[in-house]
């Protein structure tokens, strides 16, 4: 999947559509990000040694485990209700391709957990477990 297939099925627009592509087989997906350096995200994150926060790969490895839900994504938007054991072992900055490995790991109706893990040269930079829920859309008001 490129970013316009991915658009297809995020709520998410840029600045904050954060995956480029996407490979997905069964309950897991393989993402790519590639840290361009002109990102909102690094501006003043810090001057002279751009670094991509943390709480953005986290955001990063959420689209990518989103993305999974293919179709049930339509008319809903998923929204993060927690993230556990989330580790930092390196930093992402410009000129990196992010590697985005992410998968479904439990249900319960419209919630999902999930285990994502970001790579950089086949390094692991980031870990966690991230949770969230499907929510409807609002129906626009009738005019």
């Amino acid at each position: 999947m490129n970013r316009d297939d991915i658009r297809q099925l995020l709520p998410h627009r840029e600045p904050m559509l954060l995956v480029d592509e996407m490979v997905m087989e069964g309950d897991a997906a393989c993402g790519t990000y590639t840290v361009r350096g002109d990102e909102w995200f690094l501006q003043g994150h810090f001057p002279g040694n751009p670094v991509v926060p943390g709480v953005v790969l986290c955001e990063m490895m959420g689209q990518t485990c989103a993305i999974l839900l293919g179709e049930q994504l339509i008319g809903k938007t998923p929204f993060f209700t927690g993230m556990n054991k989330v580790k930092f072992r390196r930093s992402a900055k410009p000129g990196d391709s992010l590697t985005l490995l992410c998968r479904i790991t439990r249900r319960n109706g419209p919630f999902f957990v999930t285990e994502g893990q970001t790579k950089v040269n086949g390094q692991l930079i980031a870990q966690g477990e991230f949770s969230f829920a499907l929510v409807e859309n609002p129906t626009p008001p009738k005019a």
